[in-house]
C-alpha cells in the first residue's frame, strides 16, 4: 500500500502511476448479488447455462460492476492520512473495452491525473483506473474518478 502522509505529498506525485491492486476474483454470486441489487438480471449475467452457449461461453460481469470495484481498489491500494472524510464526485469518463468473464481476476493501476486545492483546506483529485484483467490483452475498464478529500 503507497502511504501518503501530506496532500503535498500526493501533489508531487501527478501525473504518475500511484498504485498496481491486488487481483480480485469476480464471482458468479457477485454478480448475481449485483444483478438484484440493480434489477439488471440479463440472461447473460446471471444464467449459468445459456451463456454457455452465448457469444463468451459463459457469464461476464456487469460493467457497472466493474466500475464498482474502482472504491475497493483504492481502499486496499492508497492510504492519505490527512483525508479523514473522501467524497465521491462521479466520473469523467468511462470506457468498458472488453468484456470480464465470471471466474476473472481483475487488479486496477492508478495513476493521479490531477490535483487541486480546496479552500479551505481539502483537495480534489482525478485518478485514471485502468482495470485489467489477467491473461488480456487490453484493458477491461478505463475510468476518470474524481474525489473530494478533506482533513
Amino acid at each position: 500500500m503507497k502511504i501518503f502522509n501530506t496532500f503535498e505529498e500526493l501533489a508531487a506525485v501527478v501525473g504518475q502511476e500511484v498504485a498496481v491492486t491486488d487481483w480480485v476474483t469476480i464471482t458468479q454470486a457477485q454478480v448475481d448479488g449485483f444483478a438484484a441489487a440493480t434489477g439488471d438480471t440479463q440472461w447473460i449475467h446471471v444464467d449459468v447455462e445459456r451463456a454457455r452457449a452465448g457469444p463468451f461461453g459463459g457469464t461476464i460481469a456487469h460493467g457497472f460492476l466493474t466500475l464498482a470495484l474502482i472504491p475497493r481498489f483504492f481502499e486496499t491500494s492508497i492510504g492519505i492520512t490527512p483525508a479523514l472524510m473522501a467524497v465521491n464526485c462521479g466520473l469523467n469518463r468511462v470506457r468498458f473495452t472488453a468484456p470480464v468473464l465470471v471466474g476473472s481476476r481483475l487488479r486496477a493501476r492508478i495513476r493521479l491525473q490531477h490535483l487541486a486545492t480546496l479552500a479551505p483546506q481539502g483537495v480534489q483529485v482525478t485518478w485514471e483506473v485502468v482495470m485489467e484483467c489477467e491473461g488480456v490483452i487490453k484493458p477491461v475498464c478505463v475510468a476518470e474518478s474524481l474525489a473530494r478529500l478533506y482533513p
